[in-house]
């Protein structure tokens, strides 16, 4: 597995991350989440990226990946779910790690992100101090930021975040000339979200849910070849080697897909007129192509 720097985090990070939502789903039971945990660390994978929303993750993790703790980058989220606490408060960011520190039964978060945190809440008083003082006490090593748009750019104008992550995929490239680029030239990290664009090749028809509903509209528009490759390795290749991406998260409860993904990366990036075809066929199309919320 490809090892690559998070900016100037000082984290190094696969170029395949794991995605643990679907860990955190009560349908999947604990033999099983205890199961896929351990093969994504067996696959050389060594970003777990997870959030207090996403069900049990977080204790999942905490509880079977325990005595493994020191061969992964651990990356989760806070801002709101704080019982008793009003959410995007300073006093929500500060208990909000500690909470998740006791979930996750760490003594530190390699990587904790503002969960999709809107322009006016980021610029709310104390609320950026509050993260870096929990980067200051040693309980977080790189304050982060999830989000898109308006928000990415302007978590990206603080400078107060070492790592960023954003949906870039085959139909959301906007980023990669903007809040990407941004992010390189500041030597801030890149963690690339929806890496397949939830997979719309899927769908006959368009599908009734807004994120998918919309790449696949958007990928009916582009019309894009495959040059003989299927959708999951042109869209996987594409966005893990996109510049400026350090790794991209897919998250899957099936051993084998994890394998598969881990596979696609081993052939490197795509050739480079596939890559132009793919940059100009988005171009020509985006009509206010926003990145996906």
């Amino acid at each position: 597995m490809i090892q690559r720097p998070l900016g100037k985090s000082g984290l190094t990070v696969s170029a395949l991350g794991f995605g643990a939502g679907p860990v955190g789903s009560e349908a999947l039971s604990d033999a099983d989440a205890e199961a896929l945990l351990h093969g994504v660390l067996d696959a050389g994978i060594t970003l777990i990226d997870t959030a207090p929303s996403y069900g049990v993750s977080e204790e999942r993790i905490g509880r079977f990946l325990g005595s493994r703790r020191r061969e992964f980058v651990l990356s989760t989220k806070c801002g709101y779910g704080v019982p008793g606490v009003e959410d995007w408060t300073p006093e929500c960011i500060t208990r909000g790690v500690d909470l998740a520190l006791q979930r996750l039964r760490t003594d530190v978060l390699d990587v904790l992100h503002f969960h999709s945190c809107p322009p006016d809440v980021l610029h709310r008083p104390g609320l950026i101090e509050a993260l870096t003082r929990a980067v200051e006490a040693g309980k977080v090593r790189a304050a982060a930021y999830s989000g898109d748009n308006a928000g990415l750019d302007a978590a990206l104008e603080t400078g107060a975040f070492a790592v960023v992550q954003t949906s870039v995929n085959l139909f959301d490239q906007r980023s990669l000339d903007h809040g990407v680029a941004k992010a390189q030239e500041r030597g801030v990290g890149v963690i690339a979200k929806r890496p397949l664009a939830n997979a719309p090749w899927r769908f006959p028809g368009r599908p009734y849910a807004h994120d998918v509903g919309e790449y696949w509209e958007r990928m009916q528009r582009m019309a894009l070849q495959t040059d003989g490759l299927d959708w999951p390795e042109l869209a996987l290749r594409f966005t893990a080697f996109a510049p400026g991406v350090a790794t991209c998260i897919v998250g899957t409860t099936r051993l084998d897909n994890l394998r598969a993904n881990a596979r696609t990366l081993e052939q490197g990036p795509l050739p480079e007129p596939t890559v132009q075809a793919i940059r100009d066929a988005f171009r020509r199309h985006d009509t206010g192509w926003d990145g996906v919320i």
